[in-house]
């Protein structure tokens, strides 16, 4: 492999901030993530949760199987930390193929693609992680090399430029994002099967976290196993990390099952609720809330006020937030629910956005707690 293609490799670890006091991000250390690989499944028939994906998928590759051709190009979109990593190995596991491993972020350049596309084998998978952060100019020459196997190698500048096309084996891409509304539409395209990955369910996370616990050694009986799902986020990935960090504390405090008490006391120990939120989620809760009256407030205010950068706030905290309904997003700015309120403990103002969903009981009439 070429020092180009080992930066490639080593780039789809790279992070636009530093989450590293979180517990529920954290996947800076190199022992941590060689872990999370150890505990990937290597077939589909072991990929727990995501029923619909999984089956259109299998369809898909049994289909190319059979035909003894390499399968359309696949798409993978979703949050992070829901297994498109672990699909994309999964595919060439089940193609008995190689495969390679880029970034978005490490193709910068049409040079850099065009190295990586001219040593693909025939049948390999090509897995292209954040591909929706490649350079304009790989992108375009991606356009061409997914659906004709061929790119134009430009030798020369200006006018004397020449275009030697280049043939290539028939391949697989496996592309990965979290933004799929940043693909341009060409490239979107191009791909034959595209999978949307939702949250996890429970009792998903559940048959995820039984599963990593055998492999690790771990004895845990259900109630441990049902509290850490309980706060993983509806998130494989959280949930592996909180499984790894409950079997810790248990060791040093010489517990030989992970038990109820013990993932509680735990999970208390990193600071994380009940309802998955950590020291972060809270922090802008409480800004919000003790701070700002609970809103509108702008974003810059808010980071200032818990001491992080905008960016942070926005793509680390905000999105899970908005999502369990603890915050609301608004013209004028952020917004605490009435919902947030309650889980601060604090007394729900009559003007809180949700209240009225968040307190009145489905046989009530309309008008019966707070008037009409």
């Amino acid at each position: 492999m070429t020092d180009r293609e080992q930066d490639g490799v080593a780039a789809q670890w790279d992070t636009s901030f530093d989450a590293t006091a979180r517990i529920v991000d954290d996947d800076s250390n190199a022992d941590e993530r060689q872990v999370e690989a150890a505990l990937r499944p290597k077939r589909l028939d072991d990929f727990p949760g995501q029923v619909r994906v999984r089956d259109q998928l299998g369809l898909v590759l049994t289909a190319a199987k059979g035909r003894g051709t390499p399968p359309d190009h696949i798409l993978l979109s979703g949050p992070p930390g829901l297994g498109k990593t672990t699909l994309a190995m999964i595919v060439a596991g089940e193609l008995e193929q190689p495969i390679r491993i880029t970034s978005g972020p490490a193709i910068q350049h049409a040079g850099d693609l065009a190295s990586v596309l001219s040593s693909l084998a025939e049948g390999e998978v090509l897995f292209l992680d954040e591909i929706h952060r490649m350079s304009r100019s790989a992108e375009e020459m991606l356009y061409l090399a997914m659906e004709d196997f061929r790119v134009d190698i430009i030798v020369g500048k200006g006018p004397g430029a020449t275009a030697i096309p280049l043939e290539l084996p028939p391949f697989t891409v496996v592309g990965a994002t979290t933004r799929a509304g940043l693909l341009p539409a060409p490239l979107r395209d191009r791909f034959g099967f595209t999978g949307h990955l939702d949250y996890y369910e429970a009792g998903d996370l559940v048959t995820i976290l039984h599963r990593s616990a055998r492999l690790l050694g771990l004895d845990a009986d259900e109630d441990g196993i049902a509290e850490i799902a309980s706060r993983s986020r509806g998130t494989p990935r959280i949930a592996n990390r909180l499984l790894r960090r409950v079997r810790d504390w248990a060791q040093v405090h010489g517990e030989s099952r992970v038990t109820h008490p013990a993932a509680q006391q735990a999970l208390e120990l990193f600071d994380v609720d009940a309802r998955g939120l950590d020291r972060l989620d809270r922090a802008v809760l409480d800004a919000l809330c003790r701070r700002f009256g609970g809103g509108p407030v702008g974003l810059s205010t808010l980071a200032v006020a818990v001491g992080e950068e905008p960016d942070t706030v926005e793509t680390v905290a905000e999105p899970y937030l908005v999502r369990e309904g603890f915050m609301v997003r608004t013209p004028r700015g952020r917004a605490a629910s009435a919902l947030a309120w309650d889980h601060l403990g604090l007394a729900v103002p009559l003007d809180a956005p949700g209240l009225w969903s968040a307190t009145l009981p489905l046989d009530e009439p309309t008008g019966g707690r707070f008037g009409t």
